[in-house]
């Protein structure tokens, strides 16, 4: 049998859109002379709905879009994954459900099982778990079809089983020789290789083949990467797709081989990727078309810029910059050097009138505030209010510049440098973002050197350097890696050779700054632990690292 890995790009309850790609897609591998095509979960809805599933209408019009597809797609089984009702009188309403479809009639249909309720799932809230986990025969198959969660639990694999039951060893025991698992499983750094070597292992176990059809795209803060695969029955890569693009891959079950496409060679490489392909999708699929960004003349605002361009174009990038009487000179022109290279239209909108102005303004509450904290604050607030003013005028949605190392310790400015629509690099720590910056100029300087080298600074004052008030950065993403990502006690980070001192303030600084971090724009998350829907900390608590 000829198999179709689709992975595609849905856009959440665009049901007209996500269709329309599944019979695209259908129609491509009926050209190639498939037996079969398999869809990722929840595809005709898009993956994660979240509260959208409590809407009645949402539910229909999922169903009606299914039922047309099946009645209409000819000459080719679907299998593909939809949002079902429960018909039972107890428990949740709703199932996260696969169907397998051929000539207009229904022929399969299972439910997942294992509803995952840790980081950015919640499944628990909207599904009721599936009870059964029986395999079907189609085409000379015996096929054992899972959803996403339902393959994360084999025992000779994880230390710790989440769930009390294994579906996939269940579908086993019934002789099955083929393994289809549809997923929307999120991107993270090095999640990948994990995920081979489970699948490798699980294929080789059960010495059968093992397809996985992932989501690929952005959908708010959560980004997944494709990368959908096939393992031969020894537990071998047989067949893969792109990753962050759409892509279609054949796997022959009688040979067990088929069709490898590369991917991102490096995790910067990924990174990058995973960003502007978020970025793209963003902007797009929340209606806009242009962005508009604060350039400073640092790495921050730069890397920004660049991963704008090649998310959107240089023709719907506006870049404003906004110096004051601390901007050096090398700023203005590292900033003229960026602009030029990445073709870029540039506006200087200087804030040192606007800033003695608010001080004069301000003096008969206080005075002599210019370079302390209120006068810095002032300083990006008046930059923040700028760029909402040409975003509200023109339309264009404000790409936030902050990085992971600064919203961890709040060296950032509500309502200033923390104003826009998306924090495009919020889960990226300072030190990646330097090998970022070194992989976009492998080829070609875009982003001039001497923005690479300068020491940080949020040039608010004379002489301020990031490093006046903060460790190194390789320190400070050392120890924000251990305790926000690893959730590391404050001693097995001192365990680890950091200076006593330095750990306890920057811990301190994480947790005072919740609040902080709880009204900034949603940003893309890369890292295990981003700072967001999937880190869920109180705001109004106590409690002190021991």
């Amino acid at each position: 049998m000829r198999i179709a890995l689709a992975q595609i790009n849905p856009t959440i309850g665009d049901f007209t859109h996500n269709t329309e790609k599944i019979m695209a897609a259908t129609e491509k591998a009926i050209g190639l002379s498939c037996d079969l095509i398999v869809f990722s979960e929840l595809v005709i809805s898009g993956y994660p709905p979240r509260d959208l599933l409590e809407k009645k209408d949402f539910i229909e019009a999922n169903l009606v879009h299914l039922q047309n597809m099946a009645k209409s797609i000819k000459r080719i089984g679907v299998i593909c994954g939809f949002v079902d009702k429960n018909p039972n009188e107890k428990g949740n309403p709703l199932y996260n459900s696969a169907v397998l479809f051929d000539e207009g009639k229904i022929l399969y249909q299972v439910h997942k099982r294992l509803l995952p309720t840790y980081d950015v799932f919640d499944e628990r809230r909207y599904f009721e778990p599936g009870k059964e986990c029986s395999s079907f025969f189609y085409k000379d198959c015996q096929i054992g079809l899972t959803i996403c969660e339902d393959i994360w639990n084999d025992k000779d694999f994880f230390s710790r089983q989440l769930y009390p039951v294994d579906p996939v060893e269940s579908m086993v025991d019934e002789g099955v020789n083929l393994l289809i698992n549809i997923s929307a499983s999120p991107y993270h750094v090095g999640k990948r290789e994990f995920k081979w070597d489970m699948f490798g292992e699980i294929a080789k176990k059960y010495k059968v083949p093992l397809l996985y059809v992932n989501q690929v795209g952005g959908n708010d803060s959560v980004l997944f990467d494709g990368i959908s695969i096939a393992f031969d029955s020894k537990g071998r890569v047989a067949a893969r797709a792109r990753d962050f693009e759409e892509d279609i891959v054949i796997f022959d079950t009688d040979r067990e081989k088929g069709d490898l496409h590369p991917i991102s060679e490096t995790d910067t490489e990924s990174i990058l990727n995973a960003l502007i392909m978020g970025t793209r999708d963003y902007v797009r699929k929340c209606g806009f078309s242009r962005a508009l960004i604060g350039l400073s003349g640092g790495i921050d605002s730069a890397l920004t810029a660049y991963i704008a361009v090649q998310a959107l174009g240089k023709e719907n990038v506006v870049v404003i910059f906004m110096p004051s009487q601390y901007t050096l000179k090398e700023n203005f022109e590292d900033t003229k050097g960026l602009v030029s290279n990445l073709g870029i239209k540039l506006f200087n909108v200087p804030i040192k009138g606007i800033f003695k102005n608010f001080l004069q303004d301000l003096s008969p509450l206080f005075n002599d505030v210019e370079t302390e904290v209120t006068g810095q604050n002032i300083q990006a607030r008046i930059r923040g209010i700028i760029l909402m003013a040409l975003s509200n005028k023109f339309g264009y949605l404000l790409l936030s510049t902050g990085n992971k190392s600064e919203l961890a310790v709040g060296y950032c400015t509500l309502y200033g440098d923390m104003s826009g629509g998306l924090a495009v690099i919020s889960d990226v720590p300072k030190t990646i973002m330097y090998l970022i910056a070194r992989l976009i100029n492998k080829e070609k300087d875009l982003i001039p050197e001497r923005i690479i080298q300068k020491p940080p600074s949020a040039e608010l004052k004379p002489d301020q350097l990031d490093q006046d008030d903060l460790p190194s950065y390789e320190v400070l993403d050392g120890i924000l890696e251990a305790y926000v990502e690893d959730n590391k006690a404050v001693e097995e980070i001192i365990e680890l050779g950091f200076e006593p001192s330095i750990v306890r303030d920057i811990i301190s600084r994480v947790d005072r700054n919740e609040y902080k971090r709880h009204q900034a724009p949603p940003g893309l998350t890369v890292t295990t632990k981003s700072f967001g829907y999937g880190r869920r900390y109180p705001l109004a608590q106590r409690y002190t690292p021991i």
